[in-house]
């Protein structure tokens, strides 16, 4: 299997090109212009949203990083937050960005301020997690690099326990699929890793960010989020238990609009059609909730488990940042 690195990054833009359309529209909304979500088209013009966007901005900021020498906190903080920044300022943020990313990045602009202190620790929206595919691309990593660089990502805008613990099990799950590991075995590592990590608060990584919350100790902040993952994986484990290809994911493991529930409906989506990645996408695409996120996680995971030649060629050739993408792709293969 070759191109996973490009597979994971076409199929999360992807994704998010056929989400961007069904995005805030009701179930019922999408089935009056396209009854049979097996069918669902990906538009001519593919455009994405922040969702890429955002995945662009932080795969950017971790070349620069990889550039400099091993990563560290620090050396991941700089690059990745002026790229966040950047994306703020840029006149093509114009893709119904979310408000945590929004008001984050306003924060993260001036200088004066430590990222904690403009991190929202109230957030667990899925912004951090949409964006988190390229960490789980990066060769080289050691295990505490590779869980700091996903959290510390998170945190810069989304510093709540359950974005930061959602966006290393998503990281984790492309980690695993890009090195082969089958798509049944998933579910019981994630499960696995969060219970092992439930507890380590990684001060090195995240500084004093747990102090800036209302819990007694770094461990109980950082439990609550592992805590909130586990429920979620309950919930995927029962969905598998009785799948449903035909109904609506978002009514099964949730909405995606907060962390968590992005990673256990995307999940849901792919391991209902693990050897079939268009329609794995379509099914997250066609739903009633966080429908880009959804399917850019969904194409993220069938990417880095089947590579590049999971996807049609003329629909490589119709999405947007398509060059950059490749580039990227190319980098990390």
């Amino acid at each position: 299997m070759t191109g996973r690195a490009t597979g994971t990054l076409l199929g999360l833009a992807i994704g998010d090109a056929l989400g961007h359309r069904t995005e805030f529209l009701t179930y019922e909304e999408i089935a009056r212009s396209c009854p049979d979500w097996r069918r669902l088209p990906l538009p001519e013009r593919a455009l994405v949203t922040d969702d890429t966007q955002m995945t662009l901005a932080l795969a950017r900021g971790l070349r620069t990083a990889q550039e400099r020498g091993p990563l560290t906190p620090l050396r991941v903080e700089r690059p990745v937050r002026e790229e966040y920044v950047d994306w703020w300022r840029s006149p093509q943020n114009n893709r119904a960005p979310g408000m945590t990313c929004l008001r984050a990045c306003q924060r993260l602009s001036r200088d004066e301020l430590r990222w904690q202190e403009a991190s929202d620790l109230g957030s667990k929206g899925c912004g951090a997690n949409m964006r988190v595919a390229p960490v789980g691309l990066l060769p080289g990593l050691t295990d505490r690099q590779f869980s700091g660089t996903a959290q510390l990502q998170s945190a810069l805008t989304h510093g709540h326990p359950t974005a930061l613990a959602a966006s290393e099990l998503t990281a984790l799950a492309v980690r695993l699929l890009a090195t082969g590991t089958a798509p049944g075995d998933l579910p019981g590592l994630l499960r696995a890793h969060a219970l092992a990590n439930r507890t380590r608060y990684d001060e090195f990584w995240l500084g004093d960010l747990a102090a800036h919350a209302q819990d007694p100790s770094p461990e109980s902040f950082t439990a609550r989020g592992w805590d909130d993952c586990l429920l979620e994986l309950d919930r995927l484990d029962a969905a598998l238990a009785r799948p449903s290809l035909d109904t609506d994911p978002c009514e099964i493991t949730g909405a995606g609009w907060i962390a968590e529930e992005a990673l256990g409906t995307a999940l849901l989506c792919f391991l209902l059609l693990p050897d079939d990645p268009v329609a794995a996408v379509r099914r997250a695409a066609f739903s009633s909730g966080d429908s880009d996120s959804l399917a850019c996680l969904t194409g993220a995971f069938a990417g880095a488990h089947h590579g590049a030649a999971a996807w049609p060629k003329e629909w490589v050739g119709r999405i947007e940042y398509r060059e950059e993408l490749l580039a990227f792709g190319a980098l990390w293969d």
